[in-house]
């Protein structure tokens, strides 16, 4: 089974002992951090959600079932955006770094779900 967390960005700290990949999965770079603090993580802007979608949501809880199935098919429509975290998944842990405020209401958790439902898990 594939072990896939997810994280706020904003609570994320560099750990040597920390084992796998890590992956910021925001489009826009997340405000107040800096490319240091993120040293050795890969961020990967083309897995999040469109821009368009992304607006329309507005992390809304009423629209969140709909932005799933909404982004899960952009996801289905162009896996290879999301590839590397799925053949992270493979070998290792693997963290998405995420900046919303809901830890429930985010493209993350439909990012880690679509990448396990990849993995068959």
């Amino acid at each position: 089974m594939a072990d896939i967390t997810i994280e706020r960005v904003y609570d994320y700290r560099a750990d040597p002992d920390r084992s796998g990949a890590v992956f910021l999965v925001d489009r826009l770079w997340p405000r107040g951090v800096s490319k240091e603090d993120l040293a050795g993580v890969t961020w990967l802007p083309d897995a999040s959600p469109s821009p368009n979608l992304r607006i329309w949501f507005g992390h809304s809880t009423e629209r969140f079932d709909e932005f799933t199935g909404r982004y899960r098919a952009e996801l289905d429509g162009r896996p290879e955006h999301a590839e590397p975290i799925v053949e992270a998944a493979r070998s290792g842990p693997v963290t998405l770094l995420y900046a919303a405020k809901d830890p429930q209401v985010n493209h993350a958790v439909v990012l880690k779900a679509w990448c396990e439902d990849e993995l068959g898990d």
